[in-house]
């Protein structure tokens, strides 16, 4: 009884010092936002730019009606009538930018043009920005016919689209920093537009905290193995960075943290917002930066040190991605809206959404977030610095086994020092800001101080 007692007394007082599963707090303005997604206006956006006929790179840049010209001009007007709920906070460009021929996939010099629309935050000291894209540009059996119907409506009329839909409903609220949206061209022929925005954001030393590129996100179905599944979508993220110095590589191998590069805790982060807000909906972690023969729009940002990720859907449906529109033996061929799940698709914009809302309104992260290593014992001390700018209400130290993919127990502190019964030795760590509305920062994982 005696012990028994020195027990309760032991968990009292360690409880007393952090809460262990913390209760989450959902945003009701997060919440309301999603109400507010409606697979109808995605539908009718998708269906909107396969009237184009084909959004090929090199398409028809004149027309009003066919051609990757006409869909920018579309995607900025609609841009435009966002921004008159936006009290002056939104507004649009289409980027030029000229490609030389490649001897590959631009047969000439080329004018390209992301389609951009930029949501000024309210804090004139925060420097944070955010990026959400998807890829305007199709194409067929042949990547270099730019003639030839190419109605691209799961890719990636999808990820436009989507993006589209948080850009109308999000620029009608007020965020600390930067957000951009954009629907990115010559994503078939090279990554080109992708590529000219992360090298301006490089060159321009933006402070990407993230960049979301949704490419292919309305399909359910799988060509061959014919599986359905409306209740997972994968999100791609890199191991090892692009632009690893060699002390972050010294530092990687001495904390094995292969598993914990900036574009991983971004995948867990969307995990975790994605299972508190979006019914039905499960994230599959890919630890692959994109699928074997293919590439997207992320990767050039990964490539110039950004945190980068991909989502995708579960099941690709070969017979409707990069296929002229045909019947063969009664099976029909083609990208066309009528083989999309725009409930599926409405569920991954949630995900997005909630993902984006929540890094939007977030706190910045901790600094020098480090794990005290000098003492052999069974406890593990954490300690960092209060991060600068918005106040913080508290921290998370997020924890999982070291054979876990995903976080799977959370700790909640309100000082910048803890001790907590879980063995540095059986267990990964990583520590979040977290402001008074349950808004999270990306996780830091710490390094050892000795």
């Amino acid at each position: 009884m005696k012990t028994t007692s020195l027990v309760c007394l032991f968990l009292l007082l360690l409880n007393s010092q952090f809460t262990i599963a913390q209760t989450t707090v959902d945003d009701p303005e997060i919440k309301k936002m999603i109400s507010e997604v409606k697979s109808e206006n995605m539908e009718a956006t998708v269906r909107k730019l396969v009237t184009f006929g084909t959004r090929h790179t090199l398409s028809d840049t004149k027309s009003n009606t066919r051609g990757i010209g006409a869909a920018q001009r579309w995607v900025k007007s609609e841009f435009d009538k966002y921004a008159l709920e936006s009290n002056g906070r939104l507004t649009s460009k289409i980027d030029f930018f000229t490609i030389k021929a490649d001897g590959r996939r631009i047969a000439a010099d080329t004018q390209l043009g992301n389609v951009m629309a930029t949501l000024k935050g309210t804090d004139a000291t925060d420097d944070r920005v955010l990026i959400i894209s998807g890829h305007l540009d199709s194409r067929a059996s042949d990547v270099m016919d730019s003639k030839i119907d190419a109605p691209g409506a799961n890719d990636d009329a999808s990820g436009v689209a989507a993006m589209m839909e948080l850009a109308r409903i999000m620029s009608k609220r007020e965020f600390p920093f930067t957000l951009i949206f954009v629907a990115v061209v010559g994503e078939e022929q090279g990554l080109y537009g992708a590529k000219h925005l992360a090298d301006v954001a490089k060159e321009g030393k933006w402070n990407v905290v993230a960049m979301i590129n949704n490419d292919m996100i309305g399909n359910s179905l799988s060509s061959g193995t014919l599986l359905r599944d409306n209740t997972q979508v994968r999100v791609f993220s890199e191991t090892i960075p692009y632009l690893e110095t060699e002390a972050e590589s010294k530092m990687r191998k001495s904390t094995n943290r292969d598993n914990d590069s900036p574009s991983r805790q971004l995948a867990r982060y969307i995990k975790t917002v994605t299972n508190q807000y979006v019914e039905q909906l499960d994230i599959n972690l890919v630890y692959r930066n994109d699928r074997f023969l293919r590439g997207g729009d992320h990767t050039p940002f990964s490539q110039n040190g950004f945190t980068a990720i991909r989502f995708c859907e579960m099941n690709e449906n070969y017979n409707h991605q990069h296929q002229d529109v045909r019947k063969e033996n009664s099976v029909q061929f083609g990208d066309l809206p009528e083989f999309m799940d725009f409930e599926y698709m409405k569920k991954v914009t949630c995900s997005n959404l909630a993902t984006f809302s929540n890094l939007a309104w977030s706190p910045k992260t901790p600094t020098n977030v480090g794990i005290e290593v000098k003492d052999l014992t069974n406890f593990s001390t954490l300690l960092w610095t209060a991060p600068a700018g918005k106040p913080v209400y508290g921290y998370n130290i997020l924890i999982r086994e070291t054979a876990s993919s995903h976080w799977e127990k959370t700790i909640f502190v309100k000082d910048i020092k803890a001790e907590i019964p879980y063995s540095k030795d059986n267990f990964f760590f990583a520590v979040q800001s977290v402001d008074e509305f349950g808004h999270s920062s990306l996780a830091v994982f710490p390094v050892p101080i000795r």
